[in-house]
């Protein structure tokens, strides 16, 4: 039995493959007919997707696969800048910045989203370009969500919208190889506005004579450093002051002394919410108001409020401290538990890698007639059903999660996929059936 899911994964990678060799030809000034003479070689393995096409659907598909890929490969070359020196990565990186602090993110999933994006650019910066490594756990405590929540906003809103690309996945104690894009797709325009459409801040219907366009303005003006600095402490959590006063702080601290109504502007935040915002921050006197604008207090980064002239006998409790203000609200120690839970979570992943490696043994060959023969190694034994999960993946008995490496072979019998070996599992499946089928012809 053949899973679809296997053969959905092999077409992938062999696309992705396929894609990055017309990118390399593309690069050096190659031409398509270069291109399709180096895929469609017997000899040459990265064209081995190509050729399957050839075989499966006939030579004329496979030269408008090709074709396509050839224009999408030479669409990105012409549109990247080639860094020559770190300070052109970093101007690279400064007009990134400046684009993510005028972009709208509206809506508390393009809050969120923003917060994510903010800690991948903290990491490019200390790598020196748009290419660094992280983590999905490095990335969450970064900007002080959940994974759960982190991979919501990956799917939906940056990975969409062009922000950002994850070339690798990571393995052990590798993270994730990512790359920062300039939120746009060529062919999809401008897609920095995706969040809104995936919120619930949805214009009025026209037919109910309401307001047509969106109430925040169509660019924002926020201080995305202070955002990177505030947005790991847990007074900005979601049960807390949440994201909305991380964007109306960075906006204030921007441009100081704005109204509510410009504050809606600035920051995305809707109206509503602004004000709302603006209350919450005011009882613990973070922010103060002179007429109709409001303004920072003078150690407000630092979490200390100051009481107002009209704020004697209200009862509003200051703020002592970014720990004081999650406490009051009850958010005190989210931090701290979920580095605690990462850290567990990497200590049972490498116990569990480490178990797994003890059945690794080298290859065994023999040398017939001029030619090496693999010797099969002895397959272990059938798997308890309690171990087998979906898509014939393996359930760790350590972490109770899939293990990454392993398969159910249909004969109940493991097959391991190392982190080096790019092949599906039933690319292996049949070269352990080729490799045993050889052993016992030459035996």
């Amino acid at each position: 039995m053949i899973l679809r899911t296997d053969h959905q994964g092999a077409a992938e990678h062999g696309h992705r493959i396929t894609a990055a060799i017309a990118c390399h030809v593309a690069r050096v000034g190659g031409t398509v007919d270069q291109l399709t003479q180096l895929l469609l070689h017997p000899e040459h393995e990265g064209g081995r997707h190509t050729r399957n096409i050839a075989l499966r659907s006939g030579q004329s598909r496979a030269l408008d696969y090709i074709r396509r890929v050839w224009a999408s490969a030479s669409d990105a070359i012409s549109r990247t800048t080639a860094l020559g020196s770190r300070h052109e990565a970093y101007e690279v990186l400064a007009a990134l910045r400046d684009r993510i602090e005028t972009t709208p993110w509206r809506g508390e999933r393009g809050r969120t989203a923003l917060r994510v994006l903010r800690a991948h650019l903290n990491f490019a910066e200390i790598a020196g370009g748009p290419l660094h490594h992280t983590s999905e756990r490095q990335t969450a405590e970064e900007a002080g969500v959940s994974r759960t929540t982190l991979r919501v906003v990956y799917e939906t809103v940056l990975k969409p919208g062009g922000w950002l690309r994850r070339l690798r996945v990571g393995h052990g104690r590798e993270g994730s190889t990512w790359y920062l894009g300039d939120g746009t797709i060529p062919g999809h325009g401008d897609h920095a506005l995706l969040s809104r459409f995936l919120s619930t801040q949805f214009p009025p219907d026209p037919a109910l004579e309401e307001w047509t366009t969106p109430e925040t303005a169509t660019t924002a003006d926020i201080d995305s450093t202070v955002l990177s600095h505030l947005m790991g402490h847990d007074a900005f959590a979601h049960h807390a002051l949440g994201s909305a006063a991380l964007l109306i702080i960075s906006a204030l601290h921007q441009h100081p002394h704005q109204t509510a109504a410009e504050l809606v502007g600035t920051s995305s935040v809707s109206r509503a919410t602004t004000y709302r915002t603006l209350k919450r921050l005011a009882d613990h006197g973070l922010v103060q108001h002179t007429g109709e604008t409001w303004t920072l207090a003078p150690r407000a980064l630092e979490g200390f409020g100051i009481r107002l002239p009209d704020d004697a006998g209200n009862g509003h409790t200051l703020a002592q401290g970014w720990a004081n203000i999650a406490e009051q609200h009850g958010t005190w120690g989210i931090a701290a538990r979920r580095k605690d839970l990462h850290k567990a979570e990497r200590a049972a992943y490498q116990e569990a890698l480490d178990r797994l490696s003890e059945h690794r043994s080298k290859a065994v060959v023999i040398v017939r007639d001029g030619r090496q023969v693999l010797v099969p190694v002895p397959r272990p034994d059938e798997i308890p059903p309690t171990w087998h999960a979906p898509d014939g993946r393996v359930l760790d008995p350590v972490t109770g999660r899939p293990a990454a490496d392993w398969r159910v072979a249909t004969d109940g019998r493991l097959i391991l996929i190392t982190p080096a070996d790019q092949r599906s599992y039933d690319e292996l499946a049949a070269a352990h059936a080729e490799a045993l089928s050889e052993w016992e012809s030459v035996t």
